[in-house]
């Protein structure tokens, strides 16, 4: 033990200091673990999107997020339905058996729907993850075969897919577009991300 004689103010003002310091520590620490958390944007990228398609015009598509990714809603006039059965021998996976996007029992036919007339696909290419683009206009265009039946083009390496979004064979894209799970809530409103009610 030391001999010398405890100074008390001291003492006093080295708790008060320390006692300062564990609050500012804790004060600093709060904003800091709370970067941990979730944010609202990241706990609701994983909820399933509700669509009202009321104003959905045949050949007319809107663009939903879902999951940080471009969702397609297409409502195909009936010549866009009709044109399926024309490329149906050109797509690489008619049936979409393919597993590198699993598609859903309820859009493995023709038109990979639920109704014939709405389209609901993932706009990002299976190649390399790039954004198609619409071209939905029949006929002979540049980067486009002469019997173009509508649908869309990968600008970036040239995959092309048909208004079901199905591949063409022998392009880059490995894989139709991806169809999403979804489900009707009404005639006009759709629900994208979830299939089934518990």
């Amino acid at each position: 033990m030391s001999d010398q004689p405890v100074d008390k103010s001291r003492r006093t003002w080295v708790a008060i200091a320390c006692g300062a310091g564990a609050v500012g520590g804790v004060a600093t620490a709060i904003p800091f673990v709370s970067t941990f958390q979730p944010s609202e944007r990241a706990r609701a990228a994983g909820a399933a999107v509700e669509v009202d398609i009321s104003t959905l015009k045949p050949g007319e598509m809107i663009t939903v997020e879902w999951r940080g990714k471009p969702v397609w809603i297409l409502h195909r006039t009936p010549e866009q339905i009709a044109s399926l059965a024309k490329t149906e021998s050109q797509v690489a996976d008619p049936k979409s058996e393919r597993t590198q996007y699993p598609t859903p029992e309820y859009a493995r036919n023709q038109h990979r729907s639920i109704k014939p007339e709405i389209f609901v696909g993932v706009g990002i290419c299976s190649h390399l993850g790039c954004s198609p683009v619409s071209k939905f206009t029949p006929g002979a265009q540049p980067s486009l075969p002469d019997d173009w039946q509508g649908g869309f083009l990968c600008p970036c390496h040239g995959s092309t897919f048909d208004m079901a979004g199905r591949v063409f064979k022998n392009k880059p894209a490995p894989d139709n577009l991806e169809v999403p799970p979804h489900m009707y809530l009404s005639d006009t409103k759709l629900l994208i991300g979830e299939d089934k009610r518990a």
